[in-house]
């Protein structure tokens, strides 16, 4: 018996050994530096043991319309989300809320993450996906504050001699969040 032309579609031999990644936004800054980078490779390795596929503005897409707009874009095909609130602006004298009754003056140094950080995890958040949240020690506010929304803040190690101390924490983690980014691309 004659079999149907498959034309260029790939036959099932050759898409045997290959998984399907599920996408998982990644909201982390373009720029970082070496030890920040280190990590983030490390989370990214995670990922990949997880057959999970990092999606990210600026690293793995690349945007075509205004940027925030491609953001949702891509979180809209994602199943999970990271927000990797890593140290990018570092202030050492200002004012935090000036004028008001709250005002305080920065002594020493205080350290932010982008500002993308928490314009993302509002639009992943806004999507429903299960998310995980890291910051490097010092950051705080929005995302990065305890309580804002259901999903516990984890703190993020520099470097890989901090990594490799806490990997087994950060894989447990993983574990769990992992099973809630599944659930979530099988069910929706």
């Amino acid at each position: 018996p004659r079999r149907h032309q498959t034309g260029n579609r790939p036959q099932p031999s050759s898409l045997r050994g290959r998984v399907m990644e599920i996408p998982v936004f990644v909201s982390c800054p373009t720029s970082l530096s070496p030890e920040q980078d280190e990590t983030k490779k490390l989370l990214d390795d995670l990922l990949k043991e997880y057959l999970l596929e990092p999606r990210a503005l600026g690293r793995s897409d690349y945007p075509t319309e205004l940027p925030l707009r491609e953001v949702r874009v891509i979180a809209k095909h994602c199943s999970g989300a990271i927000v990797l609130g890593f140290k990018q602006i570092v202030a050492t004298s200002g004012l935090i809320k000036p004028g008001t009754t709250e005002e305080v003056q920065i002594n020493g140094e205080m350290i932010f993450p982008t500002p993308w950080n928490n314009l993302e995890a509002g639009i992943l958040f806004s999507l429903d996906l299960p998310t995980i949240v890291f910051k490097e020690s010092g950051i705080s506010g929005g995302i990065f504050d305890n309580g804002v929304t259901d999903v516990f803040v984890h703190d993020l190690p520099i470097g890989k001699a901090q990594f490799a101390a806490k990997k087994n924490q950060i894989r447990r983690v993983f574990l769990k969040w992992q099973g809630k980014v599944r659930e979530h691309y099988y069910c929706r």
